[in-house]
């Protein structure tokens, strides 16, 4: 009996640790390793976006490695865009085997992430100044290479665009078409995002 007291007793306890585990598990804020001012980088950056919230909490995470560098945080903005849209292209590939739209608006994205490749490789050679001299000239061909990578994202988008615009027609269930429209308009307002970044560098970046 005392043996099954016990047991009981334990149970109790190991419930009780693991409930107040659990709710402080969900009470305690996110520890990201960054300081206020590289959070607050962030926070000022993506307020010249048009979806200010989701830039920074798509990028907040990484505060500690952009610091604050428009550089860093353009690429950063890329990068986590290019991720996206190879989701969102795989979930239409998969998708186009029942819903025949899905595979031009795959095709669609697949075309704009190689937009933001080229886009982001354009950033990393910018980053160690290839192409780029140490003449008079620099700050020109800086902000030419940087107009290459806005041209790159502004294409990405119209093919986002595009694959939005042709599903319109599409006679799917309605199921379907609000999961399309739904991941790719996400994948639009970081592409949209991750542009206004870039301008922001090249506006007030440097070589």
């Amino acid at each position: 009996m005392a043996t099954q007291n016990l047991t009981a007793t334990l149970l109790l306890f190991t419930t009780f640790l693991f409930i107040s585990r659990s709710i402080s598990a969900v009470h305690s804020p996110p520890r990201l390793n960054a300081t206020t001012n590289d959070l607050a980088f962030i926070r000022t950056s993506c307020n010249a976006t048009l979806y200010p919230d989701l830039c920074f909490n798509s990028l907040a995470g990484y505060a500690s490695a952009v610091q604050n560098s428009p550089a860093r945080l353009a690429k950063l903005a890329i990068g986590v865009t290019i991720s996206k849209a190879k989701s969102t292209a795989l979930f239409l590939t998969k998708l186009s085997r029942s819903a025949t739209k899905a595979k031009d608006c795959a095709s669609y994205l697949k075309d704009a992430l190689d937009e933001m490749r080229d886009s982001l490789r354009t950033l990393r050679n910018i980053s160690r100044g290839v192409g780029i001299d140490a003449a008079p000239s620099s700050v020109e061909m800086f902000r030419f290479k940087l107009s290459d990578v806005q041209t790159y994202m502004s294409a990405a988008l119209t093919y986002e665009d595009t694959c939005t615009d042709e599903y319109e027609e599409m006679d799917e269930a309605g199921g379907t078409k609000t999961a399309v429209y739904d991941r790719v308009n996400n994948l639009k307002r970081l592409t949209s995002n991750a542009l206004a970044l870039v301008n922001s560098y090249a506006n007030n970046g440097a070589p």
